[in-house]
């Protein structure tokens, strides 16, 4: 039995995202009825410490002729309450979505919220339209907050081992406040339903204009896809955070991995990366498997969340940001 926040404002930001969740399922099951296989997405209830430090719900895609992989969770941990929500199309032509939320305490003892919206295209120079739509969606609902949010989102998303951003529109808020709470989860509703509404459409429209795609097209899918479990797994302070608050080496904080990449490329960014983080790609390279594609199943989930816990509860400061 899982054991939930006790505070109130705990259970509105659950009651929040699990709302958001159910948004954003249904409007997946909807791609799938009319591009792919028809199959709703399937969820899963895991329990931090047997339910005692509480847990949470995913959603897992079915449909495998449209995603490549597709997870979207709510979970809810000793009063730090989070949504994640990582769709990877199967398409090349299509971009990745990359939505997380948070609730709860800080070091400081303040609650307040973390929030982050990434597009993420595999194919850069196809990227131009997307952008567009999606960069005018959240900036109506982000409002007098869309500044401060694409400043801190180009700095959180910027990986200088690879000389780029992970995508090419990044949002992000830490520490975030409004005037009351109820304010807050208004800004916080429309911002993530308005981003799930304009990836829709993006992928609806490029899904009806681009359906085929050469191999060559996979394989740069498949190199955004690398860079993708690199940004993850070594510099993304929120999957750390996520990771310490249970460390029973909970696999579903990585649910949002691709299900390939290149260790090959992986392997060309290991002299660029700075001591001690250095030491954490070589685990990672340990753990994948000899391969290219390299897959990445469960098993390896398992021994990638045991290496990040490792490192990062001995070098807690190398985590890109501490946002609990």
């Amino acid at each position: 039995m899982i054991i939930s926040s006790a505070s109130e404002k705990s259970k509105e930001a659950v009651d929040l995202f699990s709302g958001l969740q159910v948004y954003f399922v249904s409007k997946i099951n909807a791609l799938s009825l009319e591009f792919g296989e028809g199959k709703s997405c399937w969820s899963h209830v895991w329990e931090c410490d047997k339910g005692k430090q509480g847990g949470g719900k995913y959603y897992e895609s079915r449909d495998k002729q449209l995603f490549d992989q597709l997870c979207i969770q709510v979970s809810d941990i000793n009063e730090i309450v989070r949504f994640s929500a990582t769709v990877h199309p199967k398409n090349p032509h299509l971009p990745s979505l990359s939505l997380s939320a948070s609730w709860g305490k800080l070091k400081a003892k303040k609650t307040s919220w973390y929030l982050s919206v990434s597009l993420d295209p595999s194919i850069m120079n196809e990227s131009s339209f997307e952008k567009n739509i999606f960069s005018e969606s959240v900036q109506k609902s982000a409002g007098g907050f869309y500044k401060e949010g694409i400043v801190k989102g180009d700095d959180y998303f910027f990986i200088p081992e690879a000389g780029r951003h992970r995508g090419v529109f990044h949002y992000c808020l830490e520490n975030h406040h409004a005037e009351n709470f109820e304010e807050e989860k208004a800004f916080i509703l429309s911002l993530f339903e308005s981003s799930m509404d304009a990836y829709v459409s993006i992928f609806s429209t490029k899904q009806h204009l681009q359906s085929s795609y050469s191999d060559d097209k996979k394989e740069e899918q498949l190199a955004y896809h690398t860079l993708y479990l690199f940004y993850l797994l070594m510099k993304d302070g929120d999957t750390a955070s996520a990771l310490l608050t249970c460390t029973r080496n909970n696999t579903s904080m990585l649910a949002s991995l691709p299900s390939f990449v290149n260790k090959d490329i992986l392997a060309l960014w290991l002299e660029k990366v700075d001591a001690p983080q250095d030491m954490l790609l070589k685990q990672i390279m340990k753990i994948l498997p000899n391969a290219v594609p390299t897959p990445v199943d469960e098993k390896s989930k398992v021994k990638l969340v045991q290496a990040m816990v490792k490192h990062y509860n001995k070098y807690p400061h190398n985590k890109q940001s501490d946002i609990f």
